[in-house]
């Protein structure tokens, strides 16, 4: 699932008549960006939210976009803005679009930028094997972030992997790409209706951190490239390197 129904309020004026998650990161919309890593690393059936002039993301991706990659893409939407008027945030909207997303599914915000990033299919068969409720990329905390989301310490339960914790002495920040179990969007971690019907607002953080105390989120350190373009001026930056 691409998280792509933010307004995108630091991003104005560019965002007043364009969704964020098309603004042009060297020639590409930033979405597309993602869609071409997916359907390049064989994640082919992909959901995306929207809200914001939503209907611009789905006229310019359509239901099968096909690009060079010459793979059959199946892509399926949540329109949050015609269905409630505005968008859910992450997790209300990550439960509305459940009955379109599988047992375990990726998700990622659309308007961060990480080129290099591999969605491996060793790391799902990886992350099913744990039975955690959620894995989570991590990434060197950037200036607009200095205090970082969340630590990292040794995950008991599972070796080689990281256990995802409230309290550390270093925090990194949350890159906005995991992979997550349905089963967190569900009671007793999250009270929202399945499919979300009445349109209820709902952050994931807390359902995170309610998974953390039970030791059920795992996480890993990503150092590649990586932007999260939430400003006219990083959008500049990216583009002129």
């Amino acid at each position: 699932m691409v998280l792509a129904a933010g307004r995108g309020e630091r991003m104005r004026p560019l965002t007043d008549a364009t969704p964020k998650p098309l603004l042009p990161v060297h020639g590409k919309p930033l979405l597309q960006w993602h869609v071409d890593a997916l359907a390049r690393d064989g994640f082919t059936d992909i959901v995306i939210n929207t809200a914001w002039l939503g209907e611009q993301i789905s006229t310019h991706f359509g239901p099968q976009p096909l690009s060079d990659l010459r793979r059959s893409l199946s892509i399926s939407y949540s329109h949050e803005g015609l269905d409630f008027g505005g968008a859910l945030e992450t997790a209300g909207g990550i439960v509305r679009a459940l009955p379109l997303l599988g047992e375990v599914f990726w998700v990622l915000a659309g308007d961060v930028f990480a080129p290099d990033f591999v969605f491996s299919p060793a790391a799902v068969q990886r992350f099913v094997a744990s039975g955690k409720l959620a894995h989570l990329w991590l990434v060197p905390n950037p200036a607009h972030n200095p205090k970082g989301d969340f630590g990292l310490a040794p995950d008991p339960t599972t070796p080689g992997l990281q256990l995802a914790v409230n309290q550390a002495d270093v925090k990194y920040t949350y890159s906005t790409i995991g992979l997550y179990r349905c089963e967190l969007f569900e009671p007793p971690w999250c009270d929202v209706p399945a499919g979300n019907p009445q349109g209820v607002k709902t952050a994931l953080a807390p359902l995170l951190r309610r998974a953390m105390e039970t030791g059920r989120v795992s996480a890993e350190l990503y150092t590649g490239a990586w932007t999260d373009v939430g400003t006219p001026q990083r959008l500049a930056e990216l583009n002129a390197v």
